[in-house]
């Protein structure tokens, strides 16, 4: 995979070369110094409108406007431009300028407020930037507002509040988390890092709480199968993770503490969770190159929830460090380059003063990610946009899953995940076409760690009593993908036809499986009707399919005193395809000075040859083994998701989201059951957010938790091997923050506090002891919490 991967990169590369040769010969005159210079400034109801984005249309060129809502763009090359003023919140607006040499003009934007975020600009839904009412499907967005007033500390954090997500706690040991979209389980979606599946089944296992919130510009959310654009895996959607820009000269440093366990009886002691975040931007007066910085750091000390001296909530320590840059060649072209290292080491279980080995029971996990991004746009003919893109991704993790003071539970894993490929955009006067070609790969080492075998040496001459490293897998695999959607637009129709050709290869190397190879062709079709501005319906089909690979569970393993549980594919498992059907209505209108947003939408998915884990019994050692294997018939999800998004005023706005939903297999499997486990029929979010006056502010949030099926192994049943299947109680997880801002000098400062859990709706059977089912865990991840903290930077108003 190495020769094939540096085969790749060598012909990106020699790809990026050509085109910066094209670009130096047709744009040498776009950087001279033509002094044509535009200077104005950006108004909304009468008051300047700070660090809004001015781009010139058609180019990679543009600036920002500074604190005070002035801007200016020197040099512009001579002729007609369409400049466009852009910041959300408001509607974007464009006004068309003739640049003449040696001559500054001045234009000025007005902006009308966009309450709802409906001309807010998205790229998920087909790869390319699409304003959020044009798109073919509903994308919802995640921004910095929603991160602070919910006090999101990282990306896992916010995933709650948006319709259809529920993030949830897999592991009562080392906190496994995944998001659930549409009732499916994490697996089921594909992770994006600025467009691209970077985001490996390693990372996946604790990556929604590895990267930090601070890093994060936003996160957009597109239900309903993505494989047709994306690959395998997005069969219930795709959620992106879109990394900070610099845009301006600003800095921002923060610093916050939270306190688990608030009020809390027969619990342990209360665990701080302490963290400090840092950004910057530099970006020179010409515009053309820009540097972002940021860094991280946390501690989060492990809590007890039931005084039985074993953690349910994880011991946390992270740094986080990383940069964005990017450069501009000329007018038509821009290059951008990201780096991230996120080193991380968290546990849980018993006697955190000792070493794992050493303690009853220990989930313990070292992380040190490191990713790197190179992607090159070049604008052709008017607005055709060719993009080269190149990403890669080293996992070291060394882990320990063991109890009893066990010595051979420790493991070292080795995890490498390329992605490379180009896609260009033909725009027409009444369509667009986006075809390209990527290659992705993977290659992962399971070690367990040899290991002093005292025991067997008892007794014995001439011993050896050192075992050796054991392998448990060693994995590649290897997709090549071919894509193309076609956008046609006739009156207020826009009909878009997608489709994605996949060969994969997924080699086991460890157990000497024949390698599993496959071809799939992943279709879509969308149809947006845009009644009016206020008022679309879209229709969408969709294919997907999962890969036979391993998958994130497989890379952890659920340990207590009675038993370990690994998970493993079955050596004729085949790939899961599906069939996804969604409608919707998006009705948005303005009453009064009151704007209303109401969203519905349906969906309807089809799983074929879908995964499900058969269980097994422990061994004489405790070990059970999941085999993931193909269910006999298929699965069908369905359901509504319902949103609603009420603001009377700039200072004031309401949004909820609700699911109603059903997921069951078509036969039965585990404890004779049809409908999927860890599954609620019912759940949602809500917040609301009122800026009192221009210094104070009061936000609140919620989640509420349905009910759910829940297996259970624990010691507390007269046969634990067989388990049962319990259901878990309802939960509202509500929370509030209060902020105050004011300014130091040419800074603005807040400071903040709030709760967590108000009403400490949580878990209240949690198992106990060595022999518990860690296994055994649902609901809110955290009790009550307090936290404080406060915000200094030059982009605080």
């Amino acid at each position: 995979m190495n020769k094939y991967f540096s085969s790749t990169i060598a012909a990106i590369l020699i790809l990026l070369l050509g085109l910066q040769l094209y670009a130096d010969t047709n744009t040498h005159n776009l950087r001279m110094k033509t002094d044509a210079n535009i200077v104005g400034h950006v108004i909304s109801d009468g008051k300047h409108v700070p660090f809004v984005t001015i781009s010139v249309k058609g180019t990679t060129y543009g600036t920002v406007a500074d604190e005070t809502g002035h801007f200016r763009i020197i040099h512009m090359p001579v002729g007609e431009h369409t400049l466009e003023a852009r910041f959300m919140g408001y509607k974007p607006a464009q006004l068309v300028v003739i640049a003449e040499q040696g001559t500054t003009k001045e234009i000025n934007f007005y902006l009308e407020s966009d309450a709802l975020g409906l001309e807010e600009v998205v790229v998920t839904g087909d790869r390319n930037e699409r304003r959020r009412s044009e798109s073919a499907v509903i994308v919802n967005s995640l921004g910095p507002s929603l991160f602070t007033n919910t006090h999101s500390v990282s990306f896992a954090d916010a995933l709650n509040y948006a319709p259809g997500l529920r993030l949830e706690n897999n592991c009562q040991n080392c906190g496994f988390t995944q998001v659930r979209m549409n009732g499916m389980e994490g697996t089921y979606s594909q992770i994006l890092i600025n467009s691209r599946p970077i985001f490996s089944g390693l990372a996946g296992v604790y990556g929604l709480e590895l990267i930090p919130a601070n890093m994060i510009e936003r996160v957009e959310v597109v239900r309903g199968g993505g494989s047709a654009i994306y690959g395998s895996n997005a069969i219930a959607g795709t959620i992106n993770v879109i990394l900070k820009d610099p845009l301006v000269n600003s800095y921002e440093v923060g610093i916050n503490s939270g306190f688990t366990g608030i009020g809390m009886r027969n619990a342990g002691s209360i665990a701080p969770d302490n963290n400090i975040s840092f950004n910057a931007s530099m970006v020179t007066s010409d515009q053309n190159t820009g540097l972002s910085v940021f860094g991280f750091t946390r501690t989060r000390d492990p809590f007890d929830a039931n005084g039985d001296d074993f953690s349910e909530v994880t011991k946390i320590e992270n740094t986080t460090i990383g940069a964005r840059l990017f450069h501009r060649f000329g007018m038509r072209n821009k290059l951008n380059l990201d780096f991230y290292n996120i080193r991380e080491k968290r546990r849980g279980g018993s006697h955190f003063d000792r070493l794992p080995h050493m303690a009853d029971i220990a989930e313990a996990a070292e992380h040190k990610i490191t990713t790197a991004a190179i992607n090159y746009h070049q604008f052709f003919r008017s607005t055709d946009m060719l993009t080269v893109y190149a990403s890669g991704q080293l996992i070291d993790r060394d882990t320990y899953y063991g109890a009893e003071q066990s010595l051979a539970d420790y493991g070292k894993t080795d995890n490498f995940t390329f992605h490379t490929g180009f896609q260009y955009k033909a725009q027409f006067s009444n369509a667009s076409l986006t075809a390209g070609a990527e290659v992705s790969g993977e290659s992962l080492t399971d070690k367990k760690l040899g290991y002093p075998d005292w025991e067997s040496a008892m007794g014995e001459e001439d011993f050896d009593i050192f075992t050796e490293n054991t392998t448990v897998a060693d994995q590649q695999t290897l997709t090549s993908g071919l894509f193309a959607q076609y956008d046609y637009m006739v009156n207020k129709f826009m009909f878009s036809l997608g489709g994605r050709l996949d060969s994969y290869r997924v080699e086991d190397k460890e157990k000497n499986f024949d390698p599993k190879t496959g071809v799939i062709f992943s279709p879509r079709a969308n149809i947006l009707y845009r009644h009016s501005p206020e008022l679309q319906a879209r229709l969408s089909y969709s294919q997907g399919y999962r890969a036979p690979q391993i998958f994130d569970e497989d890379l952890h393993i659920e340990t207590s005193g009675a038993r370990q549980v690994i998970h493993t594919n079955h050596p004729d498992l085949k790939a899961e395809t599906s069939q996804s059907f969604m409608a919707s209505i998006d009705q948005n209108r303005l009453l009064g000075n009151t704007s209303i947003g109401l969203l519905v939408e349906g969906f309807y998915t089809v799983l074929q040859n879908p995964f499900v884990m058969e269980f097994g019994e422990p061994d004489d050692n405790g070990v059970v083994e999941y085999v993931r294997e193909n269910a006999d018939g298929n699965a069908i999800v369905r359901g509504i998701n319902t949103e609603i998004n009420i603001v009377p005023g700039r200072s004031l706005s309401f949004a909820a989201g609700f699911t109603l939903q059903k997921a069951n297999f078509e036969e039965v499997h585990e404890f004779g059951e049809k409908r999927f486990f860890r599954s609620p029929e019912s759940y949602g979010f809500l917040t609301a957010n009122w800026n009192l006056n221009p210094r104070w502010a009061v936000s609140a949030s919620g989640n509420y938790t349905g009910k759910m099926l829940i297996p259970y192994f624990g010691p507390n049943l007269e046969n634990p091997e067989e388990g049962e299947l319990r259901e878990s109680a309802t939960f509202w997880d509500m929370g509030t923050r209060v902020s105050y801002n004011t300014r130091l000098k040419s800074s603005g400062l807040q400071i903040f506090a709030g709760m967590k859990n108000i009403l400490n709706s949580y878990q209240s059977d949690f198992d106990s002891g060595i022999e518990r089912d860690p296994g055994y865990l649902y609901g809110p991840v955290l009790p009550r919490t307090i936290y404080f903290g406060i915000r200094v930077g030059s982009m605080l108003r």
